[in-house]
């Protein structure tokens, strides 16, 4: 593979570093420094953003940000072992790459985005990513703070989040993701390109937020979707009917048959459904 830069390449930054992979921490670390460049140029036009990178690792995708023309690189790391690999890719790109030891669940992204507009691209750590972008998808305030999301997920999680109505992937994190984003798959990758190579094969999602999504509750979007996705293969009557007595006639309100299955439903079908089930 060629480089993008004139840092050490990738190989040799791990073992320099003695960075193994953790499974307890999601880590697999992408080492193809012209992939990681390809994972930045879908996030757009990078020049004056901030970019927010969740689990740099060893920085591959971090040096690719840098070399697309982010203006500033947020990184955050929770496994210390991987500070001295983002010292030397911050000395080597002065004042545009701050490093953060942290939990990226802890974060504050209004506080990242009072420096310029946001975007999020990060190879997510496995065992944190779907709580991660349910967390910047239904956050109070809409639009949101974050421009776009470029984020690697396994490719199963993926096809879930931009899975159309009546497909064997649709459910709740596609409703939830349809209901606020316009979400596409970019491209897959596969395992050889990471160390240590997963057991399945990634992808990356880019999402942008919707101007103005349909009006909902979304506490009540929540509960809805677990119930009816929880217990799919029931007609709707039944699998909503635990939270609420007259769920039947809740769903011929706004014109759902109860026999109808929860993969069956439009987003839009699913918010007029929560909203009635958010009345008393």
């Amino acid at each position: 593979m060629s480089q993008i830069d004139t840092l050490p390449p990738l190989r040799d930054v791990i073992r320099d570093h003695d960075l193994q992979a953790r499974k307890s921490l999601g880590q697999n670390f992408l080492l193809d420094l012209n992939l990681t460049l390809k994972v930045a140029r879908t996030a757009g036009d990078l020049s004056g953003t901030t970019v927010l990178e969740v689990g740099p690792g060893p920085g591959g995708l971090t040096r690719a940000l840098l070399v697309a023309g982010a203006r500033r690189v947020v990184a955050v790391e929770k496994d210390p072992r991987c500070l001295p690999a983002l010292e030397q890719i911050a000395a080597h790109y002065p004042g545009r790459l701050e490093i953060v030891r942290g939990d990226a669940l802890a974060l504050s992204l209004s506080e990242i985005a009072a420096g310029g507009p946001l975007k999020i691209v990060a190879n997510l750590p496995y065992n944190v990513g779907t709580q991660l972008l349910i967390d910047w998808i239904t956050g109070e305030n809409w639009p949101p703070v974050w421009q776009s999301l470029t984020l690697m997920f396994q490719k199963e999680v993926a096809e879930r989040i931009v899975a159309p109505p009546g497909s064997k992937a649709y459910g709740r994190l596609g409703v939830l993701a349809g209901w606020r984003c316009h979400a596409t798959l970019a491209f897959e990758v596969g395992a050889k390109a990471f160390t240590p190579p997963p057991k399945v094969t990634s992808a990356i999602v880019h999402l942008t937020p919707r101007a103005s999504p349909l009006a909902c509750d979304l506490k009540a979007l929540e509960k809805l979707t677990a119930a009816a996705f929880g217990q799919r293969r029931k007609m709707l009557r039944a699998s909503l009917k635990p939270l609420a007595g007259d769920a039947e006639d809740r769903l011929r309100s706004v014109g759902i048959e109860p026999t109808e299955r929860a993969e069956q439903l439009s987003i839009e079908q699913f918010v007029a459904l929560a909203n009635a089930f958010a009345q008393a």
